[in-house]
C-alpha cells in the first residue's frame, strides 16, 4: 500500500511526531485530498493537549487545509478529481440542516467530525474529509495563501458580516496578530471606519498599512475613551485572549454596541449598568460552515485581502507549532508538503 507522511500526537500531551503512515482510501461520502497546504493554528493545541472530549490518539492535527482532490468515495456527486479545495475545522458541518442553521453544532449528524480533533487533520500529505465539509478554493489564492482562511479568515469575516455593522459605521479591531491583522482587513474592506487597537506605538504604521482608519495605542490611551470620542463603536472585535483588554473597550461602544469575542480569555467581567445603559451586548463568534468559508475566500479575491505567513515545511511542523504557541510568530504560520 502507497505511504505518506503524517504529523501526529500519540497520547494527550505528546509530542508532535513525523511518521508514516498507509494513504487513506475515500469511502462513501468522504474525498482523499492530496494537502498542498496547512495552517497552524493556536486552537490546534486542543489536540496536542488532549482538551476536547473524544479525541483518541494518534490523531494529526491541522484544520486549515488547503489541497486538491485526488480521490473521491461513492455517492459524492457534486465534486470531482483535481478540483482546489479547502477545509476548516468544522469538518462535518456544511451548514445545509437545520441543527446548523440555528447554531446547534453539536446537534448536526455529523457533528462527531471536527478536522483535526476528532478526526485527521492536515498535518500530512493526505487527508479524508466527509464532500460536505469541502470549500472549493478559487484559482487566484495560492494554497498558502488560503489556509489561513479556513480558519483564521472565515472566523473573522463571518463575525463581521453578521455582526449588524453597516458600512460607515465604526468597527474596532482588538489586537493585531493572527486574527486581528485579518479582522482589520476585512473591516475596512467592507466599508467601515475601522479602528484598530493595540498595545504599542511601534504597531501603527501597520494598522494604517492594513486598511485601519484609526489607530488607538492601548498603552497610551484609554481605548475606550478614544472609541467615544469618535462617536462609539458598533462593533469591537476582540481577537485577543486578555479579558481584562475586551472589558477596558466596553465602555467605548456606542448605543446598541456589541462586543464580539473571538478571543477565549479565561474570564471576562463586565458592569451590568454598562451593558442595561447603552443596550450593549457581549456575543461569542464560533468559525463557520463550508459555505461560509467559500463565501471567505471569494470575498478575499474580490478585495484583496491577505494572510501575512512563516511558512515550514511538514517535517518541521513541530518547530512551526512550538513557535505559534509561544506567540513569536507575529501572524499566521503555514505547513507545506510540497505537493
Amino acid at each position: 500500500m502507497a505511504k505518506m507522511r503524517a504529523v501526529q500526537v500519540a497520547k494527550a500531551g505528546g509530542p508532535l511526531e513525523l511518521v508514516e503512515r498507509d494513504v487513506p482510501d475515500a469511502g462513501r461520502g468522504t474525498v482523499r485530498i492530496k494537502v498542498q497546504a496547512c495552517g497552524v493554528c493556536h486552537s490546534d493545541d486542543i489536540t496536542k493537549s488532549g482538551h476536547f472530549p473524544g479525541i483518541v490518539y494518534p490523531r494529526v492535527p491541522g484544520h486549515e487545509v488547503v489541497g486538491v482532490i485526488d480521490a473521491v468515495g461513492a455517492d459524492v456527486k457534486l465534486l470531482k478529481q483535481g478540483q482546489r479545495v479547502g477545509v476548516g475545522w468544522n469538518g462535518g458541518y456544511c451548514g445545509s440542516c437545520h441543527p446548523c442553521r440555528r447554531g446547534d453544532f453539536f446537534g448536526c449528524a455529523t457533528s462527531t467530525l471536527v478536522t483535526g480533533i476528532t478526526s485527521d487533520g492536515g498535518y500530512a500529505d493526505y487527508v479524508l474529509v466527509p464532500a460536505e465539509a469541502v470549500a472549493l478554493v478559487p484559482d487566484e489564492l495560492s494554497a498558502i495563501d488560503a489556509a489561513p482562511l479556513m480558519c483564521a479568515g472565515v472566523t473573522t469575516f463571518n463575525a463581521l458580516r453578521n455582526s449588524g455593522a453597516r458600512a460607515g459605521d465604526v468597527v474596532a479591531v482588538l489586537g493585531l496578530g493572527g486574527l486581528g491583522h485579518l479582522g482589520v482587513q476585512f473591516a475596512a474592506k467592507m466599508g467601515f471606519r475601522t479602528v484598530a487597537i493595540a498595545r504599542g506605538k511601534d504597531k501603527e504604521p501597520l494598522a494604517k498599512q492594513l486598511g485601519a482608519w484609526r489607530y488607538v495605542d492601548s498603552r497610551a490611551e484609554d481605548p475606550a475613551a478614544a472609541l467615544q470620542a469618535l462617536g462609539g463603536a458598533r462593533v469591537v472585535l476582540a481577537t485577543v485572549t486578555n479579558g481584562e483588554a475586551m472589558s477596558a473597550t466596553l465602555g467605548g461602544l456606542g448605543l446598541n454596541g456589541t462586543l464580539l469575542v473571538l478571543g477565549a480569555p479565561p474570564s471576562l467581567e463586565a458592569g451590568a449598568f454598562l451593558l442595561i445603559s447603552g443596550k450593549r451586548a457581549i456575543q461569542g463568534w464560533y468559525s463557520g460552515t463550508s459555505i461560509d468559508s467559500e463565501d471567505t475566500l471569494g470575498f478575499s479575491v474580490l478585495s484583496g485581502v491577505r494572510s501575512m505567513n512563516e511558512v515550514y515545511p511538514l517535517e518541521r511542523a513541530a518547530e512551526a507549532f512550538d513557535r505559534m504557541l509561544s506567540g513569536e510568530a507575529r501572524f499566521r504560520v503555514v505547513l507545506t508538503t510540497g505537493s
